[in-house]
């Protein structure tokens, strides 16, 4: 039998709900929307006095026909929110890997055991509920966008696609407050073109980009239920010249996580996060790609790394480098990883760019942040953001969509918040012009 015959057991299969995107909404219901007849039934002809018309029975057939089974399926685009389509039942489990200890006589020390203990006790049928709901609905609406990712299409429809579909599948809207923080984004649809390696999203007001055919898009967005972040991108080129890019980056990723098809592992509990890079690097730049009759090599970007998540925080305190490091960071049992890789036809060293990404809310700055001789519409953004993103990274569009007409010029406290270091901006992040980006996140 297969080795991972428990594992496979214990991975039920998906409901039928689950297993693609259907058009169409509804089934099972008449033209005129109502529901089917229960089928044939034998009734007595009577006269007006209400005796028989003879001895025997008269059989008369229903004009009604038989009922049928109503079975909800996912819309296309998805709008269908995952508790109506998983009534009753598990979410999917997705992928489990039997842990195999590398070293049977490897211990932890008495801080780290006690560390993670507390860690693995959070880890209840809540934790893996969320997270299982917040896969389910990221691969739905990934999904969905693999399809609708062609040339001519802007950048602003396909955001808007994305944060619709995820607040629709998780059934919270983000508009009351509150609300977003119970479930929806992760944090700001990311949509990163050519040399842009991440941190670009659209915002109100700015210049429309619309996606060309020798365009590089990566695309990197997050949903998180109660929290719990599911963090995952890729990366598509309509023109098949990029394809060793692709692959380069792919390739580094899987390395990284060596889930499938392989005889060893490398993420996972008690994983050196020196080996990963080491191994990343080393797919990652094996590759090259031929670029207007010139052979450029494939370079891991250096500066940016995978991450741990925590709770309600996209970015915990290990990285996951993608190129040969010394540290003595392990993986340990209970933490929540962002596999992920960039490769770059450039420099492989990105800076800050022009505009806005995004913001977050700096959590050392205390509950009112030291604003004491703030103005009171500066409190007041403040008190709005803890509301409804806590230390949740968001878009200005974010901020724009709240309830009762969202929030309304709030540049000024902005700058104040973010000059008293109680808000922190993000920028986009970019390689030298002329080169492109691929990122692929698991």
């Amino acid at each position: 039998s297969s080795a991972y015959a428990p594992i496979d057991a214990i991975n039920p299969s998906k409901p039928a709900a689950a297993t693609g995107l259907i058009k169409g909404a509804l089934e099972g219901e008449d033209e005129d929307g109502d529901d089917d007849g229960d089928g044939d039934r034998v009734v007595d002809d009577l006269k007006s006095g209400g005796q028989p018309a003879s001895g025997k029975k008269k059989k008369k057939k229903s004009n009604k026909k038989k009922k049928k089974v109503v079975t909800i399926q996912q819309t296309t685009p998805p709008r269908v929110a995952l508790d109506t389509l998983f009534a009753n039942q598990p979410y999917p489990f997705g992928e489990i890997i039997e842990f195999v200890p590398r070293d049977a006589n490897l211990r932890r020390t008495t801080a780290e055991e006690l560390r993670h203990l507390s860690t693995v006790e959070k880890m209840d049928d809540d934790f893996l509920h969320d997270y299982r709901q917040a896969a389910e609905v990221h691969r739905q609406v990934r999904q969905h966008v693999q399809t609708i990712a062609k040339p001519g299409v802007s950048m602003s429809h396909l955001a808007q696609e994305i944060e619709d579909g995820v607040r629709a599948l998780v059934d919270h809207q983000g508009i009351e407050t509150g609300d977003a923080l119970k479930a929806g984004m992760g944090f700001p649809t990311g949509l990163c073109l050519n040399n842009i390696a991440a941190h670009w999203t659209p915002n109100p007001g700015a210049k429309e980009v619309i996606l060309q055919h020798d365009d590089v898009l990566s695309v990197d967005f997050g949903v998180h239920v109660n929290g719990r972040i599911v963090d995952s991108a890729f990366t598509i080129a309509s023109n098949p010249v990029y394809d060793n890019l692709l692959c380069a980056v792919k390739a580094a990723t899987n390395t990284g996580l060596k889930t499938k098809n392989t005889p060893s592992q490398e993420a996972g509990p008690d994983a050196r996060i020196s080996h990963i890079s080491s191994a990343i690097q080393e797919v990652m730049e094996s590759h090259e790609i031929t670029l207007n009759h010139r052979t450029i090599p494939v370079k891991a970007i250096r500066n940016i790394t995978g991450h741990d998540i925590l709770r309600y925080r996209i970015h915990g305190a290990k990285q996951v480098p993608f190129v040969a490091t010394q540290t003595t960071q392990r993986m340990e049992e209970g933490d929540v990883f962002a596999i992920e890789t960039f490769g770059t036809t450039g420099k492989g060293y990105v800076r800050d760019g022009v505009g806005v990404y995004g913001y977050g809310r700096n959590e050392h700055a205390g509950a009112s942040g030291g604003l004491v001789h703030a103005s009171s519409s500066t409190k007041a953004l403040l008190k709005t953001i803890d509301q409804n993103f806590g230390t949740l990274v968001f878009a200005r569009r974010y901020l724009e969509r709240l309830a009762a007409g969202g929030v309304k010029n709030y540049h000024l406290g902005m700058r104040s918040l973010i000059s008293n270091e109680v808000v922190e901006t993000y920028a986009p992040l970019v390689d030298v012009e002329g080169s492109y980006v691929a990122q692929f996140e698991h």
